[in-house]
């Protein structure tokens, strides 16, 4: 049903660049989901700051319209970067997605995830970085429908058949399980399960770790279930998870999967196991409803994550920082 909304869209961005002016926040955009029902910036509600978006917006750096300009060379930037694939063995391509640009702990995540398996995963991960944030406008491809879309393509023409593609979302999930993707003022797509599970399935990769990284998360495991398939989620289908607002640097789940688990291991199922029971601690200390993190082991998967493993030797712990704040000297506009 996206192509349904096109015309609205661009309609919408027309409005909005004419309005946009630097130094003033524009009128927030209420775009409506690809998925067909209500933005997932309207329902969200899992216990992050509800804050305008398009009041980030940079005063100085590439306006809205030269963002979406550049984009695509962004994104074959971004592929072109990519490290050479290590023959005679699978290879682990990570896609890390931030989708709300109001908050930095999706950023940070994001751009955590990436560095720590290229420094502790050597040769055989890649890692690629689409995210929504003012302050990397003019250095990341941004998080959203048509990129996430891209990137899968260029990494589809990359990827050898026995190859592993992760992908990670970080952002707000809704009820309804559709995961946030925003940066006012531009008017962007909302991405549902059963979207994302159609996005994947364009695309030939037979083996799949996906985690999901939101409130409600556990909703995207039915459509996405299936054989070759991992799926991890932050939550269960219809409970929060906790640590994302404007005070956070990092999320729960992202914390202890990413730092505290993965960060010390290799094996994604031992570090889930660790990290639920570790969120589960925090969360009963914080006198929370558990959020009670769920995964999905689709066959053949295990086998082919020990395949990658094999022979692997990790580098150490790489210590967790906030990503840094872009530099205008940084900027491609």
């Amino acid at each position: 049903m996206r192509t349904a909304f096109t015309a609205l869209l661009a309609f919408a961005a027309g409005v909005l660049l004419m309005l946009w002016l630097p130094g003033h926040a524009p009128a927030p955009a209420a775009a409506t989901g690809a998925s067909g029902s209500a933005a997932a910036a309207s329902t969200v509600d899992d216990g992050g700051d509800d804050s305008d978006g398009s009041a980030n917006w940079p005063n100085q750096g590439p306006t809205p319209e030269q963002v979406l300009y550049n984009q695509p060379q962004m994104l074959q930037d971004a592929l072109a970067k990519l490290g050479p694939r290590v023959p005679g063995k699978p290879n682990l391509y990570l896609l890390s997605f931030a989708g709300d640009g109001s908050q930095d702990v999706f950023r940070n995540e994001a751009e955590y995830a990436a560095r720590m398996f290229r420094q502790r995963f050597g040769a055989s991960a890649h890692a690629l970085v689409l995210e929504n944030n003012p302050a990397s406008l003019a250095t990341h491809p941004l998080a959203n429908w048509s990129n996430l879309e891209g990137a899968l393509g260029g990494l589809a023409k990359t990827m050898q058949p026995d190859d592993i593609l992760m992908l990670y979302l970080a952002t707000h999930g809704s009820e309804d399980h559709d995961l946030l993707v925003d940066m006012d003022p531009l008017p962007l797509d909302q991405i549902g399960a059963q979207d994302l599970a159609e996005i994947l399935k364009e695309h030939p990769f037979k083996w799949k770790v996906v985690v999901v990284n939101a409130c409600y998360s556990g909703g995207f495991i039915p459509p996405l279930a299936g054989d070759g398939t991992l799926v991890l989620t932050a939550a269960r289908s219809d409970r929060s998870s906790f640590g994302c607002g404007s005070e956070s640097e990092l999320t729960y789940f992202g914390h202890a999967w990413l730092v505290d688990a993965l960060n010390r291991g290799d094996n994604f199922l031992d570090a889930f196991a660790q990290a639920k029971a570790e969120i589960a601690r925090w969360e009963q200390l914080d006198k929370l409803t558990p959020s009670e993190p769920q995964s999905y082991v689709g066959k053949g998967i295990e086998a082919q994550l020990a395949a990658w493993r094999k022979g692997l030797v990790p580098g150490p712990a790489v210590p967790f920082a906030p990503a840094p704040a872009a530099s205008a000297a940084t900027a491609t506009y």
